[in-house]
């Protein structure tokens, strides 16, 4: 199986190469939101030190979100127009999938900080969604965490299993690689407006 996978849903930024079950993984844990400026040498380089070139891929992939409104944005498009330009599949994986797949088993709340304590959340039982994606309060995820095992990359003042956001995208990949679709299905997942929207 050959594949480019990107993650610019979050502050990090984490690119992919699967050439014959082989991965290679450029990952950067803060790029500062700098996406468009640092993703195509990103993938240029993971591409060459896989030793993989676009048009021997099998098929493109995006987290679609939640987390950053412009670097969904951003990674989406990016997939899209290489799609394009290949003629390739795409898949599309959750940043909640990049956590929850850290956790074989089990009841599993994937948190991703939204702010403010505020909080995006999707619950799985063995890898399966159980709990639609919501934005939640702080209280909200207190209740939700009575019933779950909470994985995510930060929170404060709750217990919480930090997930490897790179094993869970390579992991989610390997389980949804059947669900492979075209370009035009591929939709960033926006569980709430923009700030921007909001304030209109």
């Amino acid at each position: 199986m050959n594949y480019l996978a990107i993650d610019t849903s979050g502050a990090h930024l984490t690119v992919l190469a699967c050439n014959n079950n082989k991965i290679t993984v450029k990952h950067i844990e803060d790029c500062h939101l700098n996406h468009s400026v640092v993703l195509m040498n990103a993938i240029e380089d993971t591409l060459i030190d896989a030793d993989l070139q676009m048009k021997d891929t099998d098929f493109l992939c995006a987290c679609v979100g939640a987390g950053s409104f412009t670097g969904i944005r951003i990674g989406v498009a990016t997939i899209k127009a290489l799609s394009f330009s290949y003629n390739k599949k795409t898949l599309s994986v959750t940043a909640f999938d990049t956590l929850a797949y850290n956790i074989e088993n089990g009841r599993v709340l994937a948190v991703i900080d939204a702010r403010h304590e505020h909080f995006y959340v999707c619950g799985y039982e063995n890898k399966k969604i159980i709990l639609k994606p919501e934005f939640v309060d702080k209280n909200r995820l207190e209740e939700l965490a009575k019933e779950f095992t909470i994985v995510s990359q930060k929170l404060e003042s709750i217990n919480f299993v930090k997930g490897d956001i790179v094993k869970g995208l390579i992991e989610s990949i390997k389980d949804k690689s059947i669900n492979l679709t075209d370009r035009e299905n591929l939709i960033p997942l926006y569980i709430r407006k923009s700030q921007a929207e909001e304030n209109r």
